[in-house]
């Protein structure tokens, strides 16, 4: 899905409401008091609305006759989105917990990456190359800044994909550079991540050879680079924080008796997802 804009009051507003559901500030299950949430955020009930589509379209809320709109549970959200990505990373981060989630991303990028380089270094054009060329020479524009080098990185993983071209594997773009982007702002930021222009250009020559077998490699060597790099920055805490269990949320644990937060009504009794599929959140559910 195409991330939504985020200027304005709508983003601000689907920005604020995202946010409070993966905090579990609003936990899952919790019906939304629209009236409370339109006087504390300062909208009108229709750009409220038209923020819970947003969320709706993701699988985080949902709107039932007589109940209103609710969390669903965390099972029914389309983690893979790349807004839903972006705020875990943030809430993550913000909470200190963001290492376990970059871990899950590279693991997702090591089933994806190696296999989508053999295959580029089979389709690839001159004009795959020449992209992935410009993208490593930006790379190694090291006085550029932090900033630059996330977007050259980008731009080389992106143009990775495209050369595959397979329309699919191109998506996945928005599935990893939301990963990839957070990962090389922590590291292009600290003074102990490695080079990575040597890893880099030992896919783009593998990939230039025709070598598919070359290319995996190589690929898997960068990603293994990846987690040094994240395990230099982290520290050693970071192996420990990646192998403790989800963080038992409120909404996991039912909302019966819970206090309500300002927006949401307690749900006491009331389960957090139904058989059937979601309802636009803009009718009148009251």
């Amino acid at each position: 899905m195409t991330p939504y804009a985020r200027r304005g009051v709508h983003g601000q507003t689907v920005e604020t409401l995202a946010r409070r559901v993966l905090s579990g500030e609003i936990p899952e299950g919790s019906t939304l008091d629209l009236p409370a949430l339109q006087s504390e955020l300062d909208v009108s009930l229709t750009a409220l609305r038209e923020a819970l589509k947003v969320l709706a379209a993701k699988g985080m809320v949902d709107a039932r006759q007589k109940r209103g709109t609710f969390v669903r549970a965390r099972a029914d959200w389309n983690l893979l989105d790349a807004d839903v990505l972006r705020w875990q990373f943030a809430e993550g981060t913000a909470a200190g917990t963001d290492t376990g989630l970059l871990r899950n991303l590279g693991e997702v990028r090591a089933i994806v990456e190696p296999a989508a380089v053999r295959l580029a270094a089979l389709r690839r054009t001159a004009d795959d190359l020449a992209a992935l060329d410009a993208a490593l020479t930006a790379m190694g524009d090291a006085g550029e800044g932090p900033a630059h080098a996330v977007e050259a990185d980008l731009a080389f993983h992106r143009a990775l994909l495209a050369a595959t071209h397979n329309e699919l594997l191109e998506r996945m773009e928005m599935v990893i550079e939301s990963g990839l982007a957070h990962r090389d702002e922590i590291v292009h930021s600290s003074p102990h991540g490695e080079d990575p222009v040597p890893s880099h250009r030992a896919v783009l020559d593998a990939v230039r050879d025709q070598d598919p077998d070359a290319a995996e490699r190589a690929m898997r060597a960068l990603l293994e680079q990846a987690v040094r790099d994240l395990d230099l920055v982290h520290g050693s805490g970071a192996e420990q924080q990646a192998r403790k269990p989800p963080r038992e949320t409120q909404g996991s644990r039912g909302t019966q008796g819970s206090q309500g937060t300002q927006g949401t009504q307690n749900t006491q009794g009331t389960p957090a997802d139904t058989p059937s599929g979601p309802q636009s959140v803009s009718e009148d559910t009251k």
